[in-house]
């Protein structure tokens, strides 16, 4: 290693911790100015709650052993949700990209669908499925399935159709030019496609939880906004960024690791 990318090396390296020092410091800065800010009636903490009151909270949740029930609940939901969305939405983009004249049929299904607001499917959800898990995961589905299919089909068409041309020159069939081009070219995409599922799968989880749960963060949400304990709706909310903060960095993680 020369000199010079030693010292590239060691610029990077500092670079990425003043990243982190910048992220921490930032929210440090907001939680302090909301504490302060309801402390000193800037904001009203009946409202708005307080890092402290969160805090609080929280602890009652842990003490009385409902918090670890009610996280379980709904971790469990979005996992399941995610990954059977990230199966189905993948085998589906599969199969329309492999058929031309499947994904001309469908295609215009997949925008209609697509902008559909899935709430509005809601009651029909809990008849088909029933008020209990099955609606929180099909609801979760309908959200991320189509956001899988519409983000890795778009990918896998996209394909530099010149390099997809000098493998059908060589006899290459269409499994092969899938395994060998198209699928190791579309990883990136694909990554980004598990990123933005993580937030479809929490939001479909939470709309599921709001219509037929008893059990869960979102149910807890609910509770909290109608008996007006709004320290309970805030440890809620919080609670699930955390959630979704670390589904985000656990798909970031792997998302190093294929891409390097």
């Amino acid at each position: 290693m020369t000199e010079q990318q030693a010292d590239f090396l060691r610029r990077q390296t500092r670079r990425r911790r003043l990243d982190r020092v910048a992220r921490v410091t930032v929210l440090i800065l907001l939680l302090a100015f909301w504490e302060i800010g309801t402390r000193i009636g800037l904001l009203d903490p009946f409202v708005f709650s307080s890092p402290s009151r969160i805090a609080v909270c929280f602890a009652g949740l842990i003490t009385t052993g409902e918090f670890l029930n009610h996280l379980g609940i709904t971790l469990a939901e979005a996992l399941i949700g995610l990954g059977l969305g990230i199966v189905i939405g993948l085998a589906i983009a599969i199969l329309l990209w492999a058929s031309d004249t499947l994904y001309r049929i469908f295609d215009p299904y997949l925008v209609v669908f697509n902008a559909l607001p899935k709430i509005a499917l809601g009651p029909v959800i809990i008849v088909w499925a029933g008020a209990g898990l099955g609606s929180i995961v099909v609801m979760t589905l309908l959200i991320s399935v189509i956001v899988t299919v519409m983000g890795v089909l778009a990918a896998f068409r996209n394909t530099d159709p010149e390099k997809v041309l000098l493998l059908r020159s060589f006899g290459a069939g269409k499994g092969q030019i899938f395994s060998k081009l198209v699928f190791p070219s579309s990883l990136p995409s694909l990554i980004s496609v598990l990123k933005i599922n993580v937030g479809m799968t929490w939001i479909g989880v939470i709309m599921g939880e709001y219509l037929v749960s008893k059990e869960g963060l979102g149910y807890l949400i609910v509770y909290g906004g109608q008996v007006f304990k709004l320290d309970l709706v805030m440890t809620g909310v919080v609670v699930l960024m955390a959630l979704a903060g670390g589904m985000y960095f656990a798909v970031a993680a792997i998302e190093k690791r294929v891409l390097k």
